[in-house]
């Protein structure tokens, strides 16, 4: 399965999950309650914020924000949210479609930042990580021992 390695852009992967959670989605009936319109807009908040802090302290430390190239990486970044983890970007995502899940009000729905969480660890960190301790040794694998890979 390493042609899937660190193919697809995350932001796609994200889009395809969120598009499937929808059209296998079966809404419960006459579920209205106004608290899921609540959670469901600050988890997708709560995600929103996490990605751009995560962008945001990429393009502080002047490194790429690509994923699919992280050879093209010029430092390992471990300030700001990098402290609490190592891939902010996809924390944001799984936590917008959790939210999503939310908002469609569905218990299948659970199922696809469940399934975005293990795909993104299968094709995307575990490669990124090997790129990262091959290209920064010590200095990653350090951080990478202190901070946690999701939360």
């Amino acid at each position: 399965m390493k042609a899937l390695e660190l193919k697809v852009p995350p932001p796609i992967v994200a889009l395809l999950v969120g598009l499937a959670m929808w059209l296998s989605s079966r809404p419960l009936p006459s579920d209205t309650a106004p608290w899921r319109l609540a959670v469901a807009v600050l988890c997708a908040g709560f995600g929103v914020i996490v990605s751009i802090l995560g962008v945001w302290a990429f393009r502080q430390a002047k490194t790429t924000v690509n994923p699919v190239n992280p050879e093209k990486a010029s430092s390992v970044v471990s300030t700001g949210i990098y402290n609490y983890t190592r891939n902010p970007m996809y924390v944001g995502l799984t936590t917008l479609l959790v939210g999503w899940s939310i908002w469609l009000a569905t218990p299948w729905a659970l199922l696809g930042p469940v399934g975005f969480m293990l795909y993104m660890t299968r094709f995307q960190i575990i490669p990124e990580e090997r790129v990262m301790s091959s290209k920064f040794g010590r200095a990653y694998d350090g951080y990478r021992q202190r901070v946690r890979r999701w939360l």
